[in-house]
């Protein structure tokens, strides 16, 4: 870890700052105050966090020899002269004498050299490459002029993780230089105003080599391994990618490769710290994931390994590998930390997204997040474990990395540490962009996606367009009204013929499977009228509904974001897939068999497994579980689905398929845009209650809502074999055609 060398603890790193030309709390007094120009409020270099600071002004040779002896610092800041009416900053002096060659700075150490040096000097290659030499192995420096603030950034960004965090130099100097680039180059203010752009790459540079972990096999392992028929593999970690949600202090602004790459960076070198410093605390057999269990070769062991992060932050990984390396602890967390550090990228920017190319523009004004500075929104993809770091150490107020990266909430939970002084310094890189005119009118053009309403989930088929003055005739009618005389036999339902009797499930043709864009199956029945267009349905249509709905599940459900087809064209094998995973997402574990997909689901229902996918289909298809007993599970959805036999003499089915679409389905459907959410033709509500399905137009009523003479009682069209529904738009178009037929003569 970092400055081990030296000796000093784990929790605790020095640093001497040298000073030449005065403080730098003279200069941040004298700095003008004005509207065209915002203030920026200079850091003080004090001891904080793991971070014990040493300051010495302007000191003699002799002096900093004295107390570099005996301080005995990891870290060495060397800060060059502050020139009087500029912001730039000048050479490296101590006392009287110019260190601006290599042997003069090599000469003031003496034979003791510390682990790192970091020259706030310009043009400091020749200087940084003469202490790399003498064996300091690390050196950061600039190989170009620049202005007091950008220096004073970088700095500042690279003190807060070494005071929040026991970092190595290279992943400190990494983030570091990440926030430097977020903030500074991006803005282009490398330079001081009175300086000339150079076509070196601007910024500080590193000397010195990365940390590499120690993944080798002691002697006795690799003799047995070698001894192993197969060459299996060290670990393999199993962790999904989450999306994050971060809000950055700045002006609101297109998000650029610049800046996804600024902010990509940064969270991969603090997770990097937080990985590199993390011990394992545990280690415990576990099962292997369900998925992946039938591709474990012979000797493969699955382990649950809890870790803590430099920062004391928890997390747990399952984990998979040889015998060798799961069993002995130190070779198994020195693996892991290879594997999430050196073998993959941590934090992918969703560029491709239309999110990330369109501007937050809103300014998300808040005294709780950034203390009320104007912030913009960037969605990252993470693994797992991250966002369980990332969520730990945000409201830790002595954790100060979030902030030099501008993030000042995560999630919806605020940065703790984040002060107004923080956000004065970060927007004054930003003052060049908040002047762009174009930028002025996005944001006004532009509404915020805050005040934009989510898409519906669910949809209605539009009334039907001569269901205006029929409804009007039955409402009079049921006021006491009068009517019109229509032939009642006309309108009483058809009962079903031969041809109309379910038969046993067995697949259908890929010519027969769907109809069109609703996924109705085709059988060889009357010509179906195609629905109308579809229109969003009300949002909580009626609160014995809404009501319904939290009892059921009372914890919000975010949606699953699967990739996976809509309901109407998926195929069952994709389906299943797809439940399975979630189900593991949401812990039931238990639900999903060693097995995999062949043995999923376990439940078996009149001598076979349990068909899921026509279970799920025929109920979201009718509204949904929130429905209620107005689905007839029995005579609509049992009589679809493959258990289902004409000579089946079950009891209680109903109740069964209810308990069995809870235990797998039912927050699955809270969490998918699958319901099609029907209104009731005659009322044009979705409430629940009795349903019954038009048998030519195939649209749905309630049958309470139907207050014609003859139709009977709800449970003779409930039956598997009972009688069809017509509709009675559908009895009127049917009389009015045979009406026709006979005045022509036929």
């Amino acid at each position: 870890m970092m400055f081990s060398a030296q000796g000093s603890s784990r929790n605790h790193c020095s640093l001497l700052a040298v000073l030449c030309g005065g403080k730098v709390s003279d200069n941040k007094q004298k700095q003008p105050v004005s509207d065209d120009k915002p203030r920026y409020p200079f850091p003080e270099l004090s001891s904080s966090g793991r971070l014990e600071v040493q300051l010495l002004n302007n000191p003699s040779i002799d002096e900093f020899r004295r107390v570099f002896e005996s301080f005995e610092p990891n870290i060495v800041y060397l800060q060059g002269e502050q020139i009087a009416d500029s912001e730039e900053i000048g050479s490296l002096f101590l006392g009287d004498v110019d260190l601006s060659t290599p042997e003069a700075l090599c000469g003031v150490f003496g034979s003791t050299f510390p682990t790192t040096v970091y020259l706030e000097i310009p043009n400091g290659v020749k200087l940084a490459e003469g202490l790399h030499s003498k064996g300091v192995p690390y050196v950061i420096y600039w190989k170009n002029t620049f202005s007091r603030y950008v220096a004073c950034h970088f700095r500042q960004a690279l003190l807060s993780v070494i005071q929040s965090s026991c970092s190595h130099t290279w992943d400190a100097f990494q983030f570091a230089n990440a926030s430097f680039r977020l903030y500074c180059v991006r803005n282009n203010n490398i330079v001081s105003s009175n300086s000339q752009k150079q076509s070196i790459k601007p910024g500080p540079h590193l000397l010195g080599e990365p940390p590499k972990i120690d993944v080798s096999q002691p002697e006795v392992d690799m003799q047995e391994q070698e001894d192993s028929p197969e060459n299996l593999p060290a670990v393999k970690i199993y962790d999904d990618d989450v999306t994050m949600r971060f809000l950055v202090c700045g002006s609101p602004c297109t998000l650029d490769a610049v800046l996804l790459g600024s902010l990509e960076d940064g969270l991969s070198a603090l997770l990097s710290i937080e990985i590199r410093g993390s011990k394992l605390h545990n280690r415990a057999s576990a099962p292997p994931p369900p998925l992946q269990a039938g591709t474990f070769s012979r000797g493969v062991v699955t382990m649950r390994c809890d870790f803590s992060t430099c920062s004391s932050a928890h997390i747990s990984l399952l984990v998979s590998g040889s015998a060798q390396t799961c069993f002995n602890d130190q070779l198994l967390e020195n693996h892991i930390k290879n594997e999430l550090i050196e073998k993959s990228q941590l934090v992918h920017a969703q560029s491709s997204s239309e999110e990330s190319k369109l501007p937050s523009s809103e300014p998300r004004r808040s005294t709780s997040i950034a203390c009320g500075a104007s912030v913009f929104e960037v969605c990252m993809k993470v693994p797992t474990w991250a966002s369980q770091v990332l969520r730990q150490l945000a409201p830790d107020v002595s954790y100060r990395s979030l902030v030099m990266l501008g993030i000042a909430s995560i999630q919806g939970l605020s940065v703790a540490s984040f002060e107004k002084d923080d956000a004065e310094r970060l927007l004054f890189f930003c003052k060049k962009l908040s002047k762009d005119p174009l930028l002025g009118s996005s944001l006004i053009s532009r509404t915020p996606s805050w005040l934009v309403p989510p898409a519906p989930s669910r949809k209605r088929p539009e009334p039907y367009k001569d269901t205006k003055s029929l409804n009007c005739t039955i409402m009079e009618g049921v006021n006491g009204l009068t009517r019109p005389k229509i032939n009642v036999a006309a309108m009483r339902p058809i009962p079903h013929t031969q041809r109309h009797k379910m038969l046993p499930f067995s697949g259908f043709s890929e010519a027969e499977r769907y109809d069109g864009d609703q996924g109705k199956v085709n059988l060889p029945l009357a010509p179906v009228k195609q629905p109308a267009p579809v229109t969003h349905r009300k949002a909580l249509s009626s609160s014995y509904q809404a009501q319904q709905i939290i009892s059921l599940n009372p914890l919000p459900l975010k949606k699953h974001g699967c990739g996976r087809a809509p309901i109407q064209v998926c195929s069952e094998e994709e389906f299943l897939r797809d439940v399975m995973q979630f189900l593991i997402f949401r812990g039931h574990t238990r639900l999903v068999p060693q097995g995999g997909l062949a043995e999923f689901p376990d439940a078996i229902l009149n001598a076979k497994r349990l068909d899921l996918f026509n279970l799920y289909r025929e109920v979201v298809s009718r509204g949904g579980f929130n429905v209620g007993n107005g689905i007839n599970w029995k005579g609509q959805v049992f009589s679809k689905m493959r258990n289902h036999t004409l000579t089946n003499r079950m009891t209680g089915v109903g109740n069964t398929l209810k308990r069995h679409y809870e235990t797998y389905l039912l927050e699955y459907e809270l969490a998918h845009d699958d319901v099609d959410g029907e209104c009731c033709l005659l009322c044009h509500s979705s409430a629940a209650g009795d349903w019954v399905n038009c048998g030519v137009c195939d649209e749905w009523a309630h049958f309470g809502c139907d207050r014609r003479q003859g139709l009977g009682a709800f449970k003779d069209y409930a039956k598997t074999d009972g009688l069809e529904y017509v509709c009675p738009h559908c009895s009127i178009s049917s009389f009015k055609k045979k009406a026709a037929k006979t005045m022509n003569g036929y």
